[in-house]
């Protein structure tokens, strides 16, 4: 079976998340007919824009860009995995409001308020669809090994993502 193109794969995603080429054009701030353009093979986008139009379509630039993707979590063996200390809780919450947040939690801060018997601490959203993150499920999972992106969502416009690196 024939590769998928890059800009096939950008005419793709941007079909999937129900964007025409005229919304995408919009939040990139290019014009209609430089997404068309990529869609069809005739350019690419510049390389400055890569960042901004994965988040546009829903993927990480490495797939943009070649059609692979890591899988969303994986277990890493005892002897690959990184020490607490090193690793990072990542939080992205983009709202149909606009609202941006990103949160970089070091684990082991999460950690050490456990230990502490803060066992019900957590990041909430009002209005969104995020109701709590559960600190001490997440930290089990990274104890058995469990790296990448634990969770994305999408609804009602808010997008949320939560990794472990």
């Amino acid at each position: 079976m024939e590769q998928m193109t890059l800009g096939k794969r950008i005419a793709f995603l941007r079909k999937q998340r129900n964007l025409t080429q005229d919304d995408l054009a919009e939040r990139m701030m290019v014009s209609p007919q430089a997404v068309s353009k990529w869609e069809n093979d005739q350019s690419c986008p510049d390389i400055a824009l890569l960042p901004e139009l994965s988040k546009a379509l829903g993927v990480t630039v490495d797939y943009l860009l070649s059609g692979e993707q890591e899988p969303a979590a994986q277990l890493v063996p005892n002897e690959n995995r990184k020490p607490v200390e090193q690793m990072l809780l990542k939080v992205v919450i983009d709202s149909s409001d606009g609202d941006r947040v990103r949160i970089n939690l070091p684990v082991m801060l999460i950690k050490l308020g456990l230990e502490m018997g803060a066992g019900d601490f957590g990041i909430s959203m009002n209005q969104g669809t995020l109701q709590k993150i559960d600190f001490e499920q997440i930290f089990r999972l990274v104890e058995c090994g469990v790296m990448g992106k634990l969770v994305e969502m999408d609804s009602d416009g808010d997008h949320v993502e939560i990794w472990v690196e």
